[in-house]
């Protein structure tokens, strides 16, 4: 496992995060098995992967707390744990957004699920348009200064209102976001025109969602054929990637891995791990065979050549259709 410094802090995380989103039950493309939910992550953090992502509403906890279950008996010092709070956690008043109210108590009741005294890096999901933002920054530095939280994160937003939070948390002396996780693989590339040159020129680390574009990039899915009945392009979120332009890019993909002997989901994962901006992207395994094969894009070397063929079909715009402006 190859390791990198997140951002500009001097805390080291694995090339992969495991994206832990899959492990709870509810919907069809969880895992909906605690058992091989453990037995995945286990292999994750035996193949050398530190750097573990979850959330409070992934499955209402559930998620939260089958990581919390799988690492009891680990090495704290060694793991890098991160989880988010933003979207609703229950019915009525004060159950969702960033005031402090809710920050607080969710930062408790998440560390309490995994079973932790702290976690390193504490993300807010979205940027909360009806909180003041210093109230937010405030109670994120509150949390770090009580020892709960290591480092803080963001998530999903315009450039304009990520860097106000930065200069904002500057001029106050408050702690300042370390992280930004946006949506960013060889398909999608709208934040490169929108908060990755404000990561890059601000030493802001970069944790990529979707890395696969919710499988397109994995080559699951074929130009002409529709997709297998309960697979995720069923859905529109997946199905808004079938445009000429993203399959040609995927024709790219295709060939490259054919000429390296690797697959198109290592030759997509390559492509955002030879991105210097990037430290490191969120994989979301369901099988151990997909885990395998993820690992294995540490090992593709890419080209500039190669680089360009995957990119020439899309310029990046922001804001994307369909993408919050």
């Amino acid at each position: 496992m190859a390791y990198t410094r997140l951002g500009s802090t001097g805390l080291e995380v694995s090339r992969l995060c495991l994206g832990c989103m899959n492990f709870g039950s509810g919907q069809p493309w969880m895992m909906n098995d605690e058992a091989a939910s453990r037995d995945l992550l286990d292999a994750a953090l035996d193949a050398g992967i530190n750097f573990l992502d979850t959330a409070n509403v992934y499955s209402q906890g559930e998620s939260e707390r089958i990581v919390g279950e799988a690492i009891a008996d680990r090495d704290r010092s060694k793991l890098v744990v991160a989880t988010k709070v933003f979207f609703e956690m229950g019915d009525g008043p004060n159950q969702s957004g960033l005031s402090r109210k809710h920050v607080l108590d969710q930062c408790r009741a998440s560390l309490d699920r995994l079973g932790l005294d702290y976690v390193d890096l504490y993300q807010i999901h979205r940027f909360d348009d009806d909180v003041p933002l210093g109230e937010t920054l405030r109670a994120l530095d509150w949390l770090v200064e009580e020892g709960l939280v290591r480092y803080v994160g963001a998530s999903t937003m315009p450039a304009w209102k990520f860097t106000r939070a930065l200069y904002e948390a500057d001029a106050d002396n408050l702690e300042r976001f370390v992280t930004m996780q946006p949506e960013y693989n060889a398909v999608d590339r709208h934040e490169e025109a929108n908060v990755l040159p404000a990561c890059e020129a601000e030493g802001v680390g970069v944790v990529p969602w979707s890395p696969l574009a919710g499988g397109f990039l994995s080559g699951k899915y074929e130009r002409d054929s529709a997709p297998e009945e309960g697979r995720a392009a069923t859905d529109e979120y997946t199905e808004a990637r079938f445009t000429e332009e993203n399959w040609a890019v995927l024709d790219e993909v295709r060939a490259i891995a054919d000429e390296k002997g690797a697959t198109p989901a290592q030759v997509s994962l390559a492509w955002l791990l030879h991105k210097p901006v990037v430290d490191a992207p969120i994989v979301g395994p369901r099988t151990k065979a997909h885990l395998e094969d993820n690992l294995g894009a540490l090992d593709v070397s890419l080209t500039d050549d190669d680089l360009e063929r995957i990119e020439a079909p899309i310029t990046p715009r922001w804001p994307a259709p369909g993408k919050d402006a």
